[in-house]
């Protein structure tokens, strides 16, 4: 398998976000590894997203978002789980991508992995890996296993109260590891 670089993720949250179906998220952690597919993710567009943690500029909580792209961005949402994001765009120009739903593959045994949050617990991710570049050398990475044969499906996103109307929201077409719809605020 190729691990993906930041040449793929130094590119818009939008094509990134569309591009990361299909390929494989790697988390290795004291000996264990775990793996699993991307079937949904959602992009996050910085200041011209109001649904964005950097629509309205620059911040402490957001800073990585404008950094290096290929790197995580992990935040405890609502004070009950953790979600897993990965910079996009150039360094100075804030976007990200949230995976939101990851069909497993090795070492997540029955946990459920179709919502962010679910995918933070079943890959062990919390505070601590904030911020950690995505490479092999760190454990937790992205990698392509040529998979292409499925049908992308573009919607609104889902869970959110602003910027839910943009269709920035992609997911493989009749995969059962798709965050379950739930109605908007």
């Amino acid at each position: 398998m190729k691990v993906l670089g930041y040449d793929f993720f130094c590119r818009p949250a939008r094509l990134v976000a569309k591009e990361l179906l299909g390929k494989i998220f790697v988390r290795k952690l004291r000996g264990k590894t775990f793996m699993g597919r991307v079937v949904e993710t959602e992009a996050y567009l910085g200041s011209k997203d109001p649904a964005s943690h950097a629509c309205k500029g620059l911040t402490k909580r957001n800073s990585v978002m404008f950094g290096k792209p290929g790197v995580s961005y992990i935040y405890l949402c609502y004070g009950f789980h953790y979600m897993m994001n990965v910079v996009t765009e150039k360094e100075g120009v804030a976007g990200a991508v949230l995976l939101r739903g990851v069909e497993p593959l090795k070492g997540l045994g029955n946990k459920a992995t179709n919502g962010p949050g679910k995918i933070a617990g079943a890959f062990k991710l919390g505070k601590k890996d904030n911020r950690l570049l995505l490479a092999k050398k760190n454990g937790l990475y992205f990698a392509e296993d040529g998979y292409k044969s499925f049908k992308i499906v573009k919607t609104g996103r889902i869970g959110i109260k602003q910027g839910q109307d943009l269709p920035l929201r992609y997911y493989i077409e009749g995969s059962k590891y798709v965050s379950k719809l739930k109605s908007n605020y």
